[in-house]
């Protein structure tokens, strides 16, 4: 019996070793092979990136990977100690594979998002770092669920309470479908929203009466910049079952009113001559429109409505705070009778006499 021990001591000391030789020539294969791919791709920022990020998994995989030939190779297999130190390495393996696999996937999508990264501001561009962004998501969270249930399975109680439970799959069906239902739901609808092209990131919004610009696309929920740099946090399905504005559907050019109550003696041409000078005189303006209409005239005032035009949201509404301010200084400076007044007619008294009248301003 002692004899036996020992001779099964000996044949796992002896796997051991050949396993931690096979795993340190595999990681010096690896450090040699990575410092030749660096240098070749000197001139190449890809793959000289994708190099550097894949070095610890590639380490890991490939280490894991020999070490696991090694033991193979070597072990007796009817020694009591072989299934324990088979089922370490293989759930090793299983994890270090599932990194290196998601660390492919991110560098690839990394690269496409470089790509388009010049043409951010396209519409083209943004839905497709929208749909870059999700995906990735997905393929990281795919990857990481599949390695777990491919460890959970290789567990002989794992596998035993999985066939139980298909045994038993029909009322735990339907209380499984009660409780994923939202959450099912809100990873459904950021798979449309990522490939229905109805919103993307970078696209400004008005939600819940507050204005932004859509800085993050999940699975589950989006996030939407404030102007005031709070950030709103919905879900995904509330994108698909409520309406909202998007400024940027088809593009980021927008218009944009200033409205100004003034008197009736207000010289609309030179108003609108000063607002021209005023809008053509910014960079701010893109060039596409710019004019000034009278909208309304009652209640003792005449409501002058300015309508500009801008690149994009941001820039429409600090060339509104612009027009609003040089039309208020105009009015004050070039026309002051033109600011509004309050007029009243004074009723006659007993013997004919008016008891109050004018005009005040």
């Amino acid at each position: 019996m002692a004899d036996e021990e020992i001779e099964q001591a000996t044949n796992l000391a002896v796997t051991l070793g050949w396993a931690v030789l096979a795993g340190a020539v595999a990681f010096v294969a690896v450090v040699v092979l990575s410092k030749v791919v660096r240098s070749v791709a000197r001139r190449n920022a890809t793959v000289r990136v994708a190099a550097l990020r894949l070095r610890k998994p590639a380490h890991a995989t490939f280490v894991v990977l020999a070490m696991w030939i090694a033991v193979w190779s070597t072990a007796n297999r009817s020694d009591p100690w072989f299934p324990v130190l088979e089922h370490v390495v293989v759930v090793s393996l299983i994890l270090s594979s599932a990194w290196m696999v998601g660390t492919v996937a991110v560098v690839a999508e990394d690269r496409a998002l470089r790509r388009v990264g010049d043409r951010l501001n396209g519409l083209h561009a943004r839905r497709l770092r929208t749909q870059i962004v999700v995906v990735r998501r997905l393929t990281v969270g795919l990857v990481a669920v599949l390695a777990g249930a491919a460890v959970l399975f290789t567990f002989p109680e794992a596998r035993a309470a999985s066939a139980s439970l298909l045994a038993s799959a029909g009322v735990l069906s339907v209380v499984a479908a009660l409780a994923a239902q939202s959450s099912l739901g809100n990873v459904f609808a950021g798979l449309q929203i990522a490939f229905g092209d109805a919103l993307r990131v970078g696209d400004v919004v008005v939600v819940e009466g507050e204005w932004g610009r859509v800085e993050d696309i999940t699975l589950a929920y989006v996030v939407v910049g404030i102007w005031d740099e709070r950030k709103l946090i919905l879900p995904c399905t509330y994108f698909t079952t409520t309406p909202y504005e998007n400024w940027t559907r088809r593009s980021s050019e927008v218009l944009g009113t200033v409205e100004v109550d003034v008197d009736f003696r207000v010289p609309v041409e030179a108003m609108r001559a000063e607002l021209e000078r005023v809008v053509r005189g910014s960079r701010l303006w893109d060039g596409r429109t710019v004019g000034l209409q009278v909208t309304a005239a009652v209640s003792g005032v005449v409501r002058a409505r300015a309508l500009v035009s801008a690149a994009d949201s941001s820039a429409l509404w600090d060339l509104r705070c612009l027009v609003r301010e040089g039309l208020v200084t105009w009015l004050q400076r070039e026309a002051p009778d033109a600011l509004p007044r309050t007029r009243w007619e004074g009723a006659p008294g007993p013997a004919g006499q008016v008891t109050a009248g004018g005009a005040a301003g």
